[in-house]
């Protein structure tokens, strides 16, 4: 035992202290952060130079009921000269219409230098199809026909709300619920490929060099391998805990900045669920809000837990892997033939993922979320959607167990392709290595 912890800690010593790790441990929150957050801003973020838009129009209808604000201003103008095609020109656009709209409604054209902005195509369309439809409310004469319409195009806006198991109640988002699971999936797919990865990286480099010749001299191999399994383990734990806390340092921070802390979110939550929200001394929530309270009710202790349950499970299972083709050959080259199934795999499990995020409790979802192999990552994308306990429980067994067995057919292919050189393994070669007493 005293050999493997000797190996953890060379191991485990020798990534925290790369410059590389540190770079990244300290950058990649702030990546996250800024993914979230960032559009959020920019988006609130409009430019301060009001555009001017010239509207060509032959019927002398539309152009009037074009209101200027203050990112647009709208001219009308008899023709299109030729300054408004000049290069020099400050006009940003020519909005050209020839014809009645309700009856050719292809008799609108939008001219620019360049490609003309969506925010200023969907003003224009907004606009003119709310005077055609005007144009055609009025001409049926039906007496009230205007409130009539109005009535009919009530929107109905749907809000969440989700019963605890204790009947509270508090607000959601399927949205933020679908990006958070898919956040932490793609998280265990990032986790268990690169640190994977950096496990046959190790072991191949220390049988190139003749380094392990040394080393089994001392230690079992058995030993050599899950001492690097479980010190390329803690490093991804290091790195895990600190990139947690910064995130939740980073999210706290940035939900008081946008206005919304976990207090006044609770407040907001209760009165919303005592029908407050009709008082007229209660401020309605902004879009922000809405989407930090829903940040802040997910279910990060189930999430968390079985974060770490998952990622350990398939750490192990992909890592062992990983050690065993890291054994088996010498070349980076000869290990591509053995890692492009697992490639695959891992690959087909992230997109049932993506597939299932619509639908988290269909086939696709359950069968491969239960599956060994591709369960940790589609597994993730199910629970904000409050996955039944069985479910779980049957899906971590099945987990381990493979993760296990895995690690116990590594270990045979380890010790024997350890010491293994100048010859290109088969699969057939590697099956008689398991069977070895």
């Amino acid at each position: 035992m005293n050999k493997i912890l000797i190996i953890i800690k060379r191991e485990f010593l020798n990534k925290v202290t790369q410059k590389s790790f540190i770079i990244l441990t300290v950058l990649m929150p702030f990546v996250f952060a800024a993914l979230v957050f960032v559009p959020l801003w920019l988006a609130s973020i409009k430019d301060s130079n009001q555009k001017q838009v010239v509207i060509v129009d032959t019927t002398h209808h539309y152009a009037p009921q074009f209101q200027s604000d203050p990112y647009y201003l709208f001219v009308e103008a008899p023709l299109i000269i030729p300054e408004f095609k000049s290069d020099t020109s400050t006009i940003e656009a020519v909005v050209c219409i020839t014809d009645d709209l309700a009856k050719n409604p292809n008799a609108v054209t939008i001219y620019s230098r360049s490609e003309v902005s969506q925010e200023l195509l969907m003003l224009v369309e907004k606009r003119l199809n709310e005077i055609v439809m005007a144009d055609k409310i009025e001409a049926t004469g039906i007496p009230q026909i205007e409130q009539i319409v109005a009535d009919l195009n009530t929107k109905i806006s749907v809000g969440t709300i989700k019963w605890d198991k204790d009947g509270g109640e508090t607000s959601s988002n399927t949205f933020i619920a679908i990006a958070a699971g898919f956040l932490f999936t793609f998280l265990i797919y990032m986790f268990v490929m690169s640190y994977g990865g950096m496990v046959m990286q190790s072991v191949m480099e220390e049988k190139t060099n003749r380094i392990v010749e040394l080393m089994v001299s001392s230690v079992k191999p058995f030993q050599l391998m899950m001492g690097k399994i479980i010190g390329i383990a803690l490093v991804g734990f290091v790195q895990l805990a600190i990139w947690g806390a910064m995130l939740f340092v980073i999210l706290f921070a940035s939900s008081v900045i946008f206005g919304l802390d976990a207090g006044a979110a609770a407040e907001t939550q209760n009165m919303m669920a005592a029908g407050s929200m009709a008082q007229p001394n209660m401020p309605e929530m902004t879009e922000t809000q809405e989407i930090m309270s829903s940040l802040i009710n997910l279910p990060y202790f189930e999430m968390g837990t079985l974060f770490v349950v998952y990622f350990i499970g398939g750490y192990l299972l992909y890592a062992s892997f990983f050690a065993a083709v890291g054994a088996s050959v010498t070349e980076q080259e000869d290990s591509s033939q053995f890692i492009m199934p697992v490639m695959i795999l891992m690959i087909f499990g992230l997109y049932a993922a993506i597939y299932s995020m619509e639908n988290t409790n269909g086939p696709l979802a359950f069968w491969a979320s239960l599956f060994p192999l591709t369960s940790p990552i589609v597994m993730m994308v199910r629970i904000p959607f409050d996955v039944p306990l069985w479910q779980e429980a049957l899906s971590v067994v099945l987990l381990y167990g493979t993760a296990f067995l895995m690690v116990w057919i590594g270990a045979k292919i380890y010790r024997v392709g350890i010491l293994m050189y100048g010859k290109k393994p088969s699969i057939k070669e590697m099956m008689k290595w398991i069977r070895y007493k």
